[in-house]
């Protein structure tokens, strides 16, 4: 069931009136059918995986959390009746306890998510290799479905298990109230990746109709649906036509093809996730924020930081630091001191993380190389941007230009194009085809085609073309906006008519100016194949 779907708007607005209707304390558990029943659209077969996750991170962080309790009655029971040495066998014994359940939990979960994604992925790269030694010979394809929206749950649930773990909150009693978690449906398909403590200070309150909370969560989903179908879905057009023909369009349209599929991508990922949270607005619920103007930022750190921020901070909190401090590296960094000196050694646990962590994102991204080596080329990038950092020190000392407007829209042009240069990797799905357009760039590269008729050649007209950039201008206006403060909150505060109004035009010009219709499919997000 596409976001776009009339059947999804549909489903909405019966859920909607049935949820305000029906006595509050029941809403969540509405909130979970409506959930299962959306998942159920994609194949009742598919459910098999979403409850197998459910039920065994449900019933394993119980068991984590029952070894934690009768730890803290140990305790209690004995102080002081029991050696310093016997009491650090228990907690040994029981931290090695909690460590197998979570382990095994981990294994089954990231198990099945491996071997939905990746089997043929791995079976490609052993073919490969038998290719060399014996061209007839090869291993089949499993071709499996991969279920929608199972990373996103994955990792949700993994999250909810190692914060178990890590003893930051208890475990959720109630199997359904934790099913509602894992498979709600309007974060399902592209997150955000949400944590426990969080999306249940609201998702299990009972929640009476208030008008402010629709208008703001309506006004979101409008502007999601703006981004998605009037931008990201024109667009799309574009991006096809010079992907589609990687031979014919080489050169300026590969840098043409950039800017495009930047554009998408971002009025595609962040208005899905706009109709996400307005969605939830609208029944009570509060999701946390996924994205901070990333085309602002001024390096791909920051970029980083300000893009698909839930599941960066799931890769921080739940990788990149453990890695950090595992034994094994510690000890690669004490020798590294004793070896090579003690600057060197402190770097190699970042190094080792970061390396670590953005191959990880690569992969997790799709199952093939060129989004390996998306991640990689973008640790690189960071890594070597962090070593600069003492020229960069010199630079500014020396110049002091960096506070100037002009140098800081210098570094964000800088920052939007490498982002643009790693996502090619991205938009071609094949590293050989991707190092190729970029040899084109630079080697065969002449603006005038664009006017000698290319950009009418790639499926968009003219009209298409103006409303791309008048779209695109009021996306940036927006942005610029926000700097100051939520723009939805200080219309909020104008007249009646005045917001009435900005909805409507919004609603009409996504009516009017949507991307569907003779010659175009409103798409699904780009997000949900991840």
């Amino acid at each position: 069931m596409l976001f776009t779907s009339y059947s999804f708007l549909l489903f909405l607005v019966v859920l909607f009136v049935v949820y305000y209707l029906i006595p509050k304390r029941f809403q969540w558990i509405l909130l979970l059918v409506a959930s299962y029943i959306f998942y159920s659209f994609v194949g009742l077969k598919f459910m098999v995986y979403i409850l197998a996750t459910t039920i065994s991170t449900y019933l394993i962080s119980r068991i984590i959390s029952n070894i934690q309790i009768k730890q803290a009655d140990y305790f209690k029971n004995n102080k002081g009746t029991i050696d310093k040495e016997d009491l650090k066998k228990y907690k040994a014994n029981m931290k090695s306890q909690q460590k197998r359940w979570m382990a095994t939990c981990l294994l089954i979960n990231f198990g099945i998510l491996a071997v939905l994604k990746y089997t043929d992925f791995s079976i490609s790269n052993i073919n490969f290799v038998i290719h060399l030694f014996n061209p007839e010979r090869e291993f089949s394809y499993l071709n499996l479905a991969i279920p929608l929206g199972i990373s996103f749950y994955t990792f949700q649930s993994m999250g909810y298990l190692i914060d178990i773990y890590r003893e930051k909150y208890s475990y959720e009693k109630n199997i359904f109230k934790f099913g509602l978690f894992i498979s709600y449906f309007p974060q399902l398909i592209q997150g955000p990746i949400s944590r426990f403590d969080d999306l249940k200070k609201t998702m299990f309150e009972e929640h009476s109709y208030n008008q402010r909370s629709i208008s703001l969560g309506f006004q979101r989903v409008l502007w999601g649906f703006f981004k998605k179908l009037v931008i990201a879905d024109r667009l799309l057009v574009a991006v096809k036509t010079i992907v589609g023909s990687p031979d014919e369009y080489t050169g300026v349209y590969v840098l043409l093809g950039m800017l495009f599929y930047g554009i998408e991508l971002y009025t595609d990922f962040s208005g899905g996730i706009d109709i996400t949270i307005g969605i939830s607005e609208m029944l009570g619920i509060n999701l946390k924020e996924n994205f901070n103007r990333p085309f602002f930022s001024k390096s791909i750190a920051e970029y980083w930081r300000r893009w698909h921020i839930t599941l960066g901070t799931w890769f921080k909190d739940y990788m990149f630091y453990p890695i950090s401090i595992s034994k094994p590296v510690l000890k690669l960094a004490k020798k590294s001191r004793e070896r090579f000196g003690n600057s060197f050694g402190k770097r190699v646990p970042v190094y080792i993380s970061t390396i670590v962590i953005w191959f990880t994102t690569g992969i997790w991204h799709g199952a093939a190389w060129n989004f390996a080596v998306w991640g990689l080329l973008n640790a690189v990038i960071i890594l070597a941007s962090h070593e600069c950092t003492p020229l960069y020190t010199r630079f500014h000392t020396k110049f002091h230009v960096e506070h100037t407007f002009s140098f800081r829209l210098f570094q964000v042009a800088r920052t939007f194009w490498l982002m643009a240069f790693l996502r090619t990797f991205d938009l071609y799905r094949g590293v050989g085809t991707t190092f190729k357009m970029y040899g084109s760039v630079f080697g065969d590269f002449n603006v005038s085609e664009l006017f000698n008729g290319g950009l009418l050649n790639l499926g968009l007209s003219v009209a298409d073309y103006i409303i791309i950039v008048l779209s695109v201008t009021v996306l940036v206006t927006v942005s610029l906006l926000q700097r100051s403060g939520g723009v939805r909150e200080r219309l909020m505060k104008k007249p009646v008519a005045v917001r009435y109004c900005t909805n409507f035009v919004l609603f009409l010009s996504i009516l009017i100016f949507g991307a569907y219709g003779v010659g175009y499919n409103a798409s699904q997000f780009i997000y949900s194949q991840f």
